[in-house]
């Protein structure tokens, strides 16, 4: 598929309009994405044809799937290889349905470089306690435990907050995927602070003087 074309164009992402008499063309870069995208599926799948057993059904199919990816917010090359990957691993002959095949442009946290979701979950948890430092979380980690929230990790019972983790957690990895910034990690507090005042430093003094034994210069 060509590297340097987005899958959308601006102009299949505008607002929807009231249709007109005459049915609108697609602009020609999103034309070519499409018709990539059937060529690589139909060299993936042998038994396209039951599918798209003709000329007419394969066009009637190219403007049903970028309908849905225009509803799906399937609007970035990279999703649209994430699916194709997909594809190449099902093991099946027949080319899936365009619902199927949205499912599979997300990929998995681990496909991206991210902590497998319950993994991410047990980090998130355990960085809600009062005391935890998160130094070392992974950004993504601690962007999801913040919009979640700590106290909801710390005290909603295990299904309720790793279901609303696993949503959250699910966005962060769209937001990463999109190259959208995360929130930044604190850095850790040194594991003592000392605090010097007046009064502890004047009893420093006078203790020093007292195991001198009074001896002046």
């Amino acid at each position: 598929m060509r590297e340097t074309k987005d899958l959308i164009s601006s102009a299949m992402s505008a607002p929807a309009q009231p249709a007109p008499k005459t049915a609108r063309k697609l602009d020609p870069a999103t034309v070519d994405v499409v018709n990539d995208l059937f060529i690589e599926l139909q060299a993936i799948f042998p038994a396209w044809r039951r599918a798209w057993p003709d000329d007419k059904s394969l066009a009637a199919a190219k403007r049903s799937w970028v309908r849905a990816f225009v509803a799906s917010r399937i609007d970035r090359i990279e999703q649209i290889r994430f699916g194709l990957a997909q594809c190449r691993v099902s093991g099946s002959d027949f080319a899936p349905s365009v619902g199927r095949f949205i499912e599979w442009c997300a990929p998995t946290p681990e496909q991206i470089g991210l902590p497998a979701t319950r993994d991410a979950y047990r980090e998130a948890c355990r960085i809600a306690h009062p005391t935890a430092s998160a130094d070392g979380v992974h950004a993504a980690v601690y962007h999801a435990a913040t919009e979640v929230g700590f106290w909801e990790l710390a005290n909603l019972p295990e299904q309720k907050s790793y279901k609303l983790f696993e949503r959250v957690y699910g966005a962060v990895v769209q937001m990463v995927l999109g190259g959208k910034p995360l929130r930044e990690v604190p850095k850790a507090l040194p594991p003592s602070v000392s605090v010097c005042t007046p009064e502890v430093g004047r009893a420093a003094l006078a203790g020093l003087r007292s195991s001198l034994g009074g001896v002046r210069a």
